[in-house]
């Protein structure tokens, strides 16, 4: 994905930088009518201009944001992943696995919630 090469580029420890591209490939390739993009130098999808969902690398974690409604919504499963999380985010450890079925879950309640959504956001 072309839009996030830049992106990825910037990350310097080698792991991390793979370990955010096949998330962000799972994503694209699991829901191609998604438009990838980089807003406030962080990497997202959306669908039809409303925001879907966000990804930000830190030091030991990768930050996935769903808003707050996606963490509310999943906050039990979250916790049985095994996931810290605040009310706009949860963190994916780098040195745990991806629970791909949540980020599934989380992104179809999305695309679905905000289908008739005209804003970037929530209100």
């Amino acid at each position: 994905m072309e839009v996030f090469a830049k992106y990825l580029a910037g990350i310097d420890n080698p792991d991390h930088r793979a370990r955010t591209e096949e998330i962000l490939a799972w994503v694209g390739n699991k829901f191609p009518n998604l438009e990838p993009q980089i807003k406030w130098n962080t990497p997202m999808f959306t669908d039809h201009g409303t925001f879907i969902i966000g990804f930000s690398t830190a030091k030991h974690h990768l930050s996935v944001s769903p808003e707050e409604v996606g963490i509310a919504h999943f906050a039990d499963e979250i916790a049985q992943a095994g996931y810290s999380a605040t009310k706009g985010l949860f963190r994916i450890p780098w040195n745990e696995p991806v629970n791909y079925e949540l980020l599934e879950k989380m992104i179809e309640f999305n695309i679905q919630d905000k289908a008739e959504y005209t804003n970037f956001w929530r209100k």
